[in-house]
């Protein structure tokens, strides 16, 4: 219940005083970013650390629910779900918008970096920092959350709550009570604004899809209807529960993705997408410290900002919720599978699909095929896509897929999310449980009307300022919530000895 007062209450003020919460988004969304940049860096390296010596060392051997636990999906599937369940409409919004941005200096990301927009070193940059931003660091987020929750409701038998994540550190009485409810609603209440930051952006983006190749405006109209089909497939995907519908719908996505990489890989100027990927990934691990440790001062604001500390916001927003969904799934497997499939593959296709479309339309750019620089400057930060697609061989058939798949890339998210929060919010569910339609109902009508009003009435220079406003305001709510999971761990899996004791099963 404060948790959907919170959302509702977000909903109805968006209506009625659309600046207002637009103004009370912005100013959570710069205050948490530049005071607390250091904390989100130094955060995202120690779970990226913890995350590694707990795959390749003895404890990667553990199984989750014990020697003789047996998994339930198979490898294919049990990808599927975990990757297009977290990775929402992010690498196409940003396949070719975010390296075209960076290799531009469209708002300014170049400006403290040393590098001259425009240049051959800037097109290895924007692929550089694009994998730096999409790949190993926010999985490991999502990889850490997952692993402790997973391991306290299977090995322990704990809760399946955020709650039950932290009793390494403090017992049982975290799981009961005030501090349960306080807890878990700041999970819910994160996870409930990046899901409708996410929904934002995919309206923002196909609504520019819309206008850019079919000629017809956004506006309100257009919003509303996208919002109204995304929604009902999202709730009609989560309704029908894990099997009947997650599974399925997260298949299907994922089979997309893997033809639309493919395509493009065969289509697209190969020899260069190799180079500038090579050369990207030197680049990044040349910078990789400086990067990681960057709390805004080297880079600036319009790059370190706007771009990395609110990637880790929005990722840890998702974190602890997306955490139980990947739990939930893992059941059976050993902690190094866990890792592989939640971890080391999803940052894999992360790297892939930027190599792959980024390195493109830098090529495209360079060539003065198109110019989607000019694009994105004219028609706000999400258009280049759009422009990149109707240049291509198939251009006029892909335009319409990806447009389907950026519906199901957001709606595989939202119904493994929305689902969680249904569960997390109905007493004692067990994992292999649905929870009750009309939660799963409520909270997708909340998301949905959510994001509607931050688009089309918080939109801002770029296109998407208010709703990465709303999604950064969620991951400060759940930031030190998270902090306490990465102690948790640290104790649970490195000085507890009963897990020392699992290793040797």
């Amino acid at each position: 219940m404060p948790t959907f007062l919170v959302v509702g209450g977000a909903a109805v003020l968006g209506i009625v005083n659309n600046k207002l919460l637009a103004d009370v988004s912005m100013n959570v969304f710069l205050g948490s970013l530049r005071n607390l940049g250091w904390l989100y860096q130094l955060l995202s390296m120690v779970t990226l650390v913890l995350i590694a010596l707990v795959t390749f060392t003895r404890l990667g051997n553990i199984r989750l629910g014990g020697p003789d636990a047996k998994p339930k999906y198979s490898f294919a599937t049990w990808f599927a779900m975990a990757l297009t369940g977290g990775i929402a409409t992010g690498v196409i919004t940003y396949g070719v918008n975010e390296p075209i941005i960076y290799f531009g200096n469209i708002y300014g990301e170049m400006d403290q970096t040393g590098v001259e927009p425009g240049t051959n070193v800037a097109a290895i940059y924007a692929i550089a920092r694009s994998f730096y931003n999409w790949s190993f660091i926010p999985y490991a987020m999502y990889s850490l959350s997952g692993l402790v929750i997973a391991y306290m409701y299977f090995n322990r038998q704990k809760k399946l709550s955020v709650s039950a994540s932290l009793i390494p550190l403090f017992g049982e009485k975290v799981t009961r009570g005030f501090w349960q409810n306080l807890i878990d609603t700041v999970s819910v209440l994160a996870v409930a604004l990046g899901l409708a930051s996410s929904l934002g952006a995919g309206l923002a983006l196909v609504g520019s899809g819309i206008e850019s190749i079919y000629g017809i405006d956004q506006g309100i109209v257009l919003w509303l209807m996208l919002t109204f089909v995304i929604t009902a497939t999202f709730t009609m995907s989560a309704i029908k529960g894990l099997d009947r519908g997650i599974r399925i719908l997260s298949d299907i996505n994922a089979k997309i993705f893997y033809i639309l990489l493919i395509l493009l890989f065969i289509m697209g100027p190969t020899v260069y997408m190799l180079r500038t990927s090579t050369a990207g990934l030197g680049y990044w691990l040349q910078h990789f410290w400086e990067w990681g440790l960057d709390p805004i001062d080297l880079g600036g604001e319009a790059l370190v900002m706007w771009w990395t500390l609110y990637d880790w916001a929005i990722w840890i927003a998702y974190a602890p919720l997306m955490g139980i969904f990947l739990a939930v799934i893992s059941y059976g497997r050993t902690i190094r599978e866990f890792m592989i499939i939640n971890w080391i593959l999803p940052s894999v296709f992360g790297l892939v699909w930027f190599g792959i479309w980024g390195s493109t339309a830098l090529h495209w750019q360079q060539k003065g095929i198109t110019d989607l620089v000019a694009t994105i400057k004219e028609s706000g930060a999400v258009a280049g896509l759009w422009a990149f697609l109707s240049h291509l061989p198939l251009g006029a058939v892909l335009v319409p897929v990806v447009m389907v798949t950026l519906v199901l890339s957001f709606a595989t998210a939202a119904d493994s999310m929305t689902r969680t929060i249904a569960s997390l919010c109905t007493s004692n569910i067990r994992h292999d449980e649905e929870p009750p339609n009309w939660q799963k109902l409520v909270w997708a009508l909340s998301i949905g009307i959510i994001s509607f009003v931050m688009v089309a009435y918080a939109g801002g220079e770029q296109g998407v300022d208010g709703v990465k406003y709303l999604a950064a305001a969620g991951g400060t709510t759940v930031l030190f919530l998270f902090l306490l999971q990465v102690i948790s761990a640290i104790k649970l899996f490195f000085v507890d000895p009963k897990t020392k004791a699992d290793t040797n099963r």
